[in-house]
């Protein structure tokens, strides 16, 4: 070794030396998820914090659907109960959704409102059934405690994971989009209803007096649905197995950290919190090379592209018009089209549309040859779009998919059709502008580049604070104490009550002691007079 090797051996050495490293220790990680697509990014950080070393127990229900029971990153524990959210159960609902829906009147949105909360209902239900049961076996509980968890991850759109990390005294991480009663950062954040739209309004950060008070009204009804269908159930188990003084809003808002499932390239701006981690697009990843015949049938597109379908995992299949109208539009369009669809073959399908039951959609993306993704409006799927910079054609069938394309609308990157109405020619005349408006391609791809500027991947970002909360044993010193203020302290109406009675104290006894004065006077004239 020469003397200016061994010299830079000894600076390489000395840096590392210097350089503050976090010390990583594996631990054990104790994961109650929610199934369905939620389960399809919660697997992707359970699948990063097992290559890291970390030792990751997943409890799963006796109806799971995506939830494996045999898997080499996570060992499982199967509950006896189900857990209301089973394959059958979903689909079925969702066909009925998509079937009122179909109908297009107001009375069919209200049927839609109705039937939506109906099923919600009846999924509540058979949660606390669950919990319920859960906790009742003492000897898993018991179990459980023995484990020596290190922490609790989870996703608080259902209450399963939340009450048992609670219970246990776990550090808690949330995987959180959605809490059980509203969007995550109504639940934990400040937010002024003047430009922080309601979620499901379809409304922008820019609201006009009306849509204000729109938002404002929604607001009330939403908080009272809360109120009257949601915290008498979920309050009865938290006073049941975790004491009188607890309630399901206070216990949901005691996790350690939120790391929500979007970004400011997704969301409108807004007021946010210390222990809120964004990694919106941390399941999107560079496109791999298409299979052959894939590939054959893109590379046949030529000039002309191609065009990327699927409604995601609940809707396999649309009605039979819809799909006629869908494919007969396809069938006049230059680009060939790749359409993942499980439902009956419409006969109206040109030669140049291919339907799969299964597309590699991330990769097919972010082919160069790809021109517009026709989707459900899902988050995951939005965020890849977002990703690899593809313009949208968006359904928005059922939950938040409308209101997630009504923000891509508002960044001009997408456009709608209305389901209710949707035909041939409507279709193709969306279609036709997404694809030949340069517009909306070019403010995706702007997207795109403003998502992807960031000095840490969004699922390294995520991993680094799971363990961050592992190191700490929690984030207390990142999670505001405010949830636990009493609602008129919150909003200092008792502060605001004090400060009146203080003014009008004030003017009272001014005006108390200038008529006195006023009085000794006019007496004092009178005398001399």
């Amino acid at each position: 070794m020469n003397r200016q090797t061994f010299q830079a051996f000894g600076q390489i050495l000395l840096t590392l030396l210097v350089t503050p490293v976090p010390v990583v220790l594996t631990g054990k990680v104790l994961v109650f998820p929610v199934d369905g697509s939620h389960w399809v990014n919660m697997n992707i950080l359970v699948e990063a914090l097992h290559a890291k070393g970390h030792n990751i127990t997943v409890i799963r229900t006796s109806d799971s659907w995506y939830i494996k029971e045999f898997s080499p990153h996570y060992t499982s524990l199967t509950l006896d109960s189900p857990g209301g959210f089973d394959e059958e159960f979903i689909k079925e609902f969702a066909s009925r959704l998509l079937n009122i829906l179909r109908g297009g009147s107001m009375w069919a949105r209200m049927k839609l409102e109705m039937e939506m909360w109906e099923n919600i209902s009846q999924m509540f239900k058979v949660e606390s059934e669950m919990v319920v049961s859960l906790f009742e076996d003492q000897k898993l509980l018991q179990s459980l405690k023995e484990s020596n968890y290190d922490l609790m991850l989870t996703d608080p759109v259902k209450f399963g994971g939340v009450i048992l990390g609670h219970y246990l005294k776990l550090p808690i991480v949330y995987n959180v989009r959605w809490t059980l009663y509203n969007e995550a950062h109504f639940s934990i954040a400040p937010s002024p209803l003047s430009y922080v739209p309601l979620p499901m309004l379809e409304l922008s950060d820019r609201m006009h007096f009306s849509e204000r008070v729109k938002n404002v009204l929604m607001y009330v009804v939403a908080q009272t649905q809360v109120a009257l269908m949601i915290a008498p159930t979920y309050n009865a188990l938290c006073h049941r197995f975790l004491g009188p003084g607890e309630s399901f809003e206070n216990v949901i808002q005691n996790a350690d950290l939120w790391l929500h499932r979007v970004d400011f390239i997704f969301e409108f701006p807004r007021p946010t919190m210390p222990n809120i981690v964004y990694i919106g697009g941390f399941q999107c990843k560079p496109s791999k090379p298409l299979p052959q015949d894939l590939k054959d049938f893109v590379q046949s597109s030529g000039d002309h592209g191609v065009i990327v379908m699927s409604l995601g995992t609940l809707v396999g299949q649309l009605p039979d018009d819809v799909a006629e109208a869908v494919a007969e539009a396809f069938a006049e369009l230059p680009q060939k089209v790749i359409w993942r669809y499980k439902g009956r073959r419409p006969s109206a399908l040109g030669n140049n549309t291919l339907v799969m039951e299964w597309i590699p959609q991330n990769d097919l993306l972010g082919h160069p040859k790809t021109r517009a993704f026709v989707a459900h409006g899902g988050t995951n799927g939005v965020q890849e779009a977002i990703y690899h910079g593809v313009p949208i054609i968006g359904f928005g069938l059922i939950f938040d998919q409308p209101d997630n394309l009504s923000k891509m609308r508002v960044k001009g990157v997408a456009k709608t059709v209305d389901f209710g109405t949707v035909d041939k020619n409507s279709f193709l005349e969306t279609v036709k502008e997404v694809l030949y408006e340069p517009s909306y391609r070019e403010n995706m791809q702007r997207l795109s580049r403003l998502h992807r500027d960031v000095p840490v991947k969004p699922l390294d970002n995520a991993i680094f604070w799971i363990e961050f909360v592992m190191r700490h044993k929690g984030a207390a010193h990142l999670r505001t104490e405010s949830y636990k203020m009493p609602w008129y302290s919150y909003h200092s109406v008792d502060v605001i009550l004090f400060l009146l009675f203080a003014v009008m104290l004030i003017t009272l006894t001014t005006y108390a002691f200038i008529r006195y004065l006023c009085c000794r006077i006019l007496k004092k004239k009178k005398k001399l007079e």
